[in-house]
């Protein structure tokens, strides 16, 4: 039997399809359909609520409306994040509102920075262009160093964290 050929990028989409992706693939759905209809996206959200066809998970109601209550530091993040040269509005919709979702699971929810990338860049390789999964995971990787830089505190934090794991270890 022989295996199934990888993606250009060298990993599997979304091998698992868990309920979290399934949710943020909808929340992709609501975004871009929002965008591309130009119609206001808690519309949308109301009317895929309502419909039901397939059930609108809890968690793509918390990642839509919660891109939407900060969509503009979101956007704001992903904008300093790109390339010079690049806008917004030069990104591909996928991947546009893929990096929203993730930037503001990095920000906003208790999913590891590293699992919000990971995610986003399946994703991209599923739905998106052949270059996108590298594009994405590029923009979200300095979308992290905006982040760090934006929230001083982090850093103090995070050091913090490793003092006290590594203390833990030592007893």
């Amino acid at each position: 039997m022989t295996e199934p050929a990888l993606p250009p990028h060298g990993r599997i989409a979304n091998r698992d399809n868990s309920p979290r992706t399934k949710a943020r693939k909808r929340a992709l759905d609501i975004l871009f359909e929002s965008e591309l209809r130009e119609r206001p996206t808690v519309e949308t959200l109301a009317d895929r609520v309502a419909l039901a066809e397939p059930p609108v998970r809890p968690f793509t109601i918390d990642l839509v409306n919660g891109y939407l209550e900060f969509a503009e530091v979101i956007d704001s993040v992903l904008g300093d994040s790109l390339a010079d040269g690049w806008t917004l509005d030069r990104m591909n919709r996928v991947d546009r509102n893929l990096a929203r979702i993730a930037i503001y699971e990095m920000m906003h929810t208790d999913t590891p920075q590293r699992v919000a990338i990971a995610e986003a860049v399946d994703l991209a390789a599923e739905l998106s262009t052949d270059d996108s999964p590298a594009f994405v995971n590029a923009v979200l990787a300095r979308a992290t160093d905006v982040l760090r830089r934006r929230t001083p505190d982090s850093a103090a934090a995070e050091a913090s964290r490793s003092e006290e794991r590594r203390v833990g270890k030592e007893c």
